[in-house]
């Protein structure tokens, strides 16, 4: 029996779509500060200037509570996401955030609260506990599809990306300038790698109160 023309052309056209590549580029990024050392912690985010972005995906992260630390302490997450704060210490934790992109509270606990908290406003939001006031960490809450967080080398892969033209900006939570002054415009066809150099304003954090019997210690 002789197969339909229409079918085999549907086929055969399936197949070549199979068979085409598909050009996904990469961004490398490296974030110093100002006397040229690496730079963890930094975001740096890419968005296509033609608005074109793939829809989000529902997520759930996390940011723990470890030996009374948050964990990780910059957390870059897409808007819409969901956070866990699990508190993996023996002791309770009291989890906090005035940030005009997200407020909220969750009360003196231990293990994992029923609900995580959604991230629903593009903004960054500093976190705090209301017992350990040296325990600091911040969630960069962004609209832009592709992200990435420098390591220790101040290094930052953003992979996936499709060829064309993007805005690219980078974040770090002790910058002395604006987002918008490390905005630069690019055209990408291929692996490409950007640097910045950024001045940090001294860090503030209240000292921590290590051995019990110490005002802190809980």
């Amino acid at each position: 029996m002789t197969r339909p023309r229409s079918r085999v052309l549907a086929v055969a056209y399936a197949v070549a779509l199979l068979a085409t590549p598909v050009h996904a580029e990469q961004l490398r990024a490296l974030v110093r500060d100002a006397a040229g050392k690496p730079l963890p912690n930094a975001v740096v985010v890419a968005a296509p200037k033609d608005g074109k972005v793939p829809p989000a995906q529902p997520a759930i992260e996390v940011v723990d509570q470890i030996d009374k630390e948050f964990v990780p302490y910059v957390k870059p997450v897409r808007v819409g996401t969901q956070v866990q704060f699990p508190n993996k210490d023996n002791i309770r934790h009291h989890v906090y955030s005035f940030s005009p992109a997200k407020k909220f509270e969750l009360p003196l606990y231990r293990g994992t609260p029923a609900q995580p908290v959604l991230f629903d406003k593009v903004g960054v939001v500093k976190l705090g506990c209301n017992i350990h006031d040296w325990m600091l960490a911040y969630i960069y809450v962004t609209d832009a599809p592709y992200f990435a967080k420098t390591t220790g080398d101040g290094r930052a892969h953003l992979d996936g990306l499709t060829r064309g033209s993007y805005r690219v900006w980078v974040w770090h939570p002790r910058m002395t300038g604006a987002e918008a002054d490390t905005s630069r415009d690019i055209d990408l066809q291929g692996t490409m790698s950007l640097e910045w150099k950024l001045v940090l304003s001294a860090e503030f954090r209240p000292p921590r109160a290590p051995v019990p019997g110490d005002a802190g210690y809980r």
